[in-house]
């Protein structure tokens, strides 16, 4: 999750022109003159993310209560490896005389790195699993606010691509916490279970509970472990007012009502839509994929589409694709359509109504 940043240099005026900042009434170095309205507002990028840190707390521990200590140093692995790489590729292959990672980005890309892979995974995989994702997913393009797709989500589809076998190798929750070696017991998460439903039928199945599913206790990412820790996070950023409610419930409702549909079609196959919100990483996509910054629209019109158009997205993966789980590749294909919809769905212009934002538009047009 990250921020769309200003890269203009700060030292030049509009239209590209330096300020004179020589005369009487010259502006002062270092500040950007722009035209009027302006809006103040007390926030910072590195503000905005830390509270998301803070927000990925009750994740955090979650993971490390159902997965134990190997959650906790995956998490630091993660962390630690994107920091690290943020930093080098700025300080010595972009020469820059200050490094990035005191704003926190890097730091949210390892944690949310961390949540979408198994807690069991060798550790060397998530260090090269979070260089791609900082220096293919965000450096490559620029940096933070530069970058079209979800830098974590990068790194999650290359691990996947090429490591499938670890990826998708889940440990059993509670069973080894203080173990540092998970793989002696696996087991299938809800979402692989009923896609292996085959003729047998979901009467047949031994699947976890409602409950199970949203209090934890079930296999999995180390984000999927629990639910209810993944909304406290996520109501905490709706609080603070950098996550629009109607983006994530956007997400959810478009998988409930497309699973709902398979469902009453066929109940003895499909899922009910409440499994499917409850179970793998819906959660986790709503909250904290498709409400990201940097590669979601600018409007929020334009963002609740792009939340239903990747709720869509995953739950035909879920129903008719290979993989059980299609949060990632479904918010990965909308990143690459957020420039049309862009297009499409400006924002309003600051100080115009509808009428007059139209007339405005239409009169810039001739």
């Amino acid at each position: 999750m990250s921020t769309r940043a200003d890269h203009q240099n700060s030292a030049q005026g509009p239209g590209g022109a330096r300020p004179d900042t020589t005369g009487p009434g010259a502006a002062r170095p270092g500040l950007l003159v722009a035209l009027p309205p302006h809006e103040r507002a007390d926030e910072s990028v590195a503000r905005i993310m830390w509270a998301v840190v803070l927000a990925l707390i009750p994740t955090t521990l979650a993971g490390l209560y159902f997965y134990g200590i190997r959650a906790a140093l995956v998490t630091l692995v993660a962390v630690a490896a994107a920091v690290a790489a943020e930093h080098f590729i700025v300080r010595y292959m972009l020469k820059r005389e200050t490094s990035t990672v005191t704003d926190g980005s890097a730091v949210v890309t390892g944690m949310l790195l961390a949540f979408n892979v198994p807690a069991s995974l060798p550790l060397w995989q998530i260090i090269l699993g979070a260089l791609v994702a900082i220096g293919v997913g965000k450096m490559a393009f620029g940096g933070i606010g530069n970058n079209p797709f979800n830098p974590a989500l990068v790194g999650r589809a290359f691990m996947l691509i090429s490591f499938p076998a670890d990826m998708t190798t889940w440990p059993v929750p509670g069973a080894a916490r203080m173990s540092l070696d998970l793989s002696a017991v696996t087991g299938a998460t809800p979402l692989g279970i009923v896609k292996d439903v085959g003729s047998v039928g979901l009467s047949a199945l031994d699947l976890p509970s409602y409950l199970d599913l949203f209090l934890g206790r079930i296999g999995g990412c180390v984000g999927e472990a629990s639910a209810l820790a993944v909304i406290l996070g996520g109501l905490f950023l709706v609080w603070r007012g950098y996550v629009p409610l109607p983006v994530p419930l956007a997400f959810l409702g478009s998988i409930a009502l497309v699973t709902g549909i398979a469902w009453v079609v066929d109940p003895g196959v499909y899922i009910d839509p409440l499994y499917h919100i409850l179970a793998g990483g819906a959660m986790l996509g709503a909250w904290f994929m498709v409400t990201d910054m940097t590669t979601t629209p600018m409007s929020l019109k334009g963002r609740v589409v792009f939340a239903a158009s990747a709720g869509v997205i995953t739950a035909l993966i879920r129903l008719f694709g290979g993989f059980p789980e299609g949060v990632s590749y479904s918010i990965l294909i909308m990143n690459a359509l957020v420039p049309v919809i862009d297009r499409h769905m400006k924002p309003r212009k600051f100080g115009y109504g509808k009428q007059a934002g139209a007339a405005a538009s239409a009169g810039g047009a001739r």
